[in-house]
């Protein structure tokens, strides 16, 4: 587990708090902490708790994992796994559009999807058997037509 870093945490929240256009006062509402605590936290003077970060981090509609990783609470994950298109997780969890139960579903479902196709082999395409096969047919009426009469 990563050191705690709360000056970079703090300077980090409230550079989303502006992002996001709320007042300290504002954000601290949404958050449900007090208004010096959160000034606290910003300034790097108070440690708060994961279950805090994670009130922040809701109240911002960011990701509370982001939040962890820049406490030092969680390690960074790496960007893009095998078979992982990058920057899919650090997309979803930076859209301020969706909530943070949203974010969580499409990471879930996003990773099934890897994992089950991880555990398949490489499936044909839908169609590409089809078109396979009707090249094959076409090479062997080309060939009847040449000689006048089938192979088979």
């Amino acid at each position: 587990m990563a050191s705690l870093n709360v000056g970079s945490l703090g300077e980090y929240i409230r550079e989303q708090r502006r992002n996001a256009q709320y007042s300290l006062r504002q954000l601290a509402d949404a958050a449900g902490v007090s208004n010096p605590y959160l000034s606290q936290i910003e300034r790097g003077l108070r440690k708060p708790s994961a279950e805090i970060l994670q009130q922040i981090a809701k109240a911002l509609r960011i990701s509370a994992e982001t939040l962890y990783v820049q406490a030092g609470i969680l390690d960074e994950r790496p960007e893009a796994g095998p078979g992982e298109t990058p920057g899919v997780r650090a997309a979803v969890l930076a859209d301020p559009s969706i909530s943070e139960r949203q974010k969580q579903a499409l990471l879930a479902v996003y990773e099934a999807f890897l994992k089950e196709n991880q555990e398949q082999p490489a499936a044909t395409p839908p169609g590409a058997a089809g078109a396979a096969g009707a090249t094959v047919r076409t090479a062997d009426a080309t060939a009847e037509e040449r000689t006048g009469h089938a192979d088979r």
